[in-house]
């Protein structure tokens, strides 16, 4: 019997297995994941979750007992430590399990703060699995005071989750300013002004020097320019690294992540690989997304073609985030933009619009549902409404994009 093995029981692992059933593949099916939990949602950890607006099964993205009626082993709490891919197994928990097609999900891995700045120091902490926001909650009593490094939006969901709960925060960001990676001047400005006006102390421009301690604990930290700040604890929030040993490890090529191409296939014939830990092939180069909408995307796309399907994966990047009362949605990817085109409507509803001369990248929509989906539709047939169009209010979104697709 044929056997499929993912290693990795995140957002893209689940997605493969259940997409390998829906389409009626009859094999054997394992899913192995470190952690001891069935498969959850990620994103709500540092928002409902850590707010105590979710129970923990509701982070399930499937009941336990979906796995045993479709046939798929569950081995959960149990890291692998090995691949052979000439005999075409690995190791897990001491037993040797053979593959026919192996998928790598194994996600990503929060940076951490060097032990020689103070980052293992009790208190210092980053935000990825269950095990981390268990073990921070109780740190967040109103009137504690965390410091947050880095101004990305793990950091700036962070920041959000602490004010909403009454504690005083402090953000440091080392560039000029927050999300200037991943945003315009004008999505960084927007949320710049929606954190100061919720009491965050928002300093960009500055970077972590080193923290200090007392008796292992840390009690504050000394800031890149020389100012000081007394803290309860500390939360990093300064980007993933893609977990790649295993593959590595496997001889597997490695490019921005585990290599892949197209189809999702790596080096190797018989190992694929998709979420965060993959690249694959965008505009000459190896492209990796860090986003839920890729992760399953991209683990549906092997499965279909570990099927014999031989579909290029085509990204269709969005992503999304909340904070207070702002729901952020991102459709696109800005790369290359050369203008930005407001979209300004009632009540800070507000939309920016990337455009690469006249061809429309990406969109950024605050509280703005319906510009969102009109770009996501734009975007994905690939039409560029007029400029003046978009920043004109009178414009109806609705009818605009009617007229383009007929075009």
């Amino acid at each position: 019997m044929r056997h499929v093995i993912v290693v990795g029981a995140g957002q893209a692992g689940a997605s493969c297995v259940a997409r390998l059933r829906a389409k009626g593949f009859d094999g054997q099916i394992t899913l192995i994941g470190e952690e001891p939990f069935p498969p959850y949602q990620r994103p709500p950890l540092s928002k409902a979750y850590l707010l105590g607006e979710m129970e923990r099964d509701r982070l399930y993205l499937r009941p336990e007992s979906f796995y045993a009626e479709q046939g798929i082993t569950l081995k959960l709490g149990a890291p692998v430590t090995a691949i052979d891919p000439v005999a075409q197994t690995l190791t897990v928990g001491g037993e040797v399990l053979r593959y026919d097609d192996l998928v790598l999900t194994t996600g990503s891995t929060p940076r951490r703060l060097p032990a020689a700045i103070g980052g293992d120091l009790d208190g210092v902490m980053v935000v990825r699995g269950l095990h981390d926001v268990d073990a921070m909650a109780a740190r967040f009593a109103k009137g504690a005071h965390v410091l947050i490094v880095g101004g990305g939006y793990i950091g700036l969901e962070a920041a959000a989750v602490a004010a909403k709960l009454g504690l005083k925060v402090t953000l440091v960001e080392m560039a000029d300013r927050i999300l200037q990676r991943v945003a315009a001047p004008e999505t960084s400005a927007y949320f710049r002004a929606v954190h100061r006006d919720h009491g965050v102390d928002l300093r960009e421009g500055v970077g972590l020097d080193h923290l200090t301690g007392h008796e292992g604990r840390v009690t504050g930290a000394v800031l890149g320019d020389g100012s000081r700040v007394d803290v309860d604890f500390v939360l990093v929030g300064v980007g993933i690294m893609p977990n790649t040993q295993l593959a590595e490890a496997a001889g597997v090529r490695i490019d921005n992540g585990i290599a892949t191409d197209a189809l999702g296939r790596t080096s190797d014939p018989h190992i694929w690989a998709a979420g965060d830990c993959a690249s694959f092939p965008w505009q000459g180069q190896q492209m990796r997304l860090e986003s839920v909408g890729n992760a399953i995307d991209q683990a549906e796309c092997v499965a279909d073609n570990i099927l014999g399907e031989n579909l290029p994966y085509e990204a269709k990047p969005w992503f999304w985030s909340d904070q207070y009362d702002v729901k952020l949605q991102i459709v696109g990817l800005n790369t290359g933009y050369d203008k930005i085109v407001t979209r300004q409507g009632e009540g800070g509803v507000v939309s920016f619009w990337y455009y690469a001369g006249d061809r429309l990248l990406a969109i950024d929509a605050m509280n703005d549902p319906r510009a969102y989906m009109v770009g996501k539709r734009l975007i994905e047939a690939g039409k560029s409404p007029a400029p003046d169009a978009v920043r004109d209010t009178g414009t109806d979104l609705k009818a605009l994009l009617k007229a383009l697709l007929k075009a």
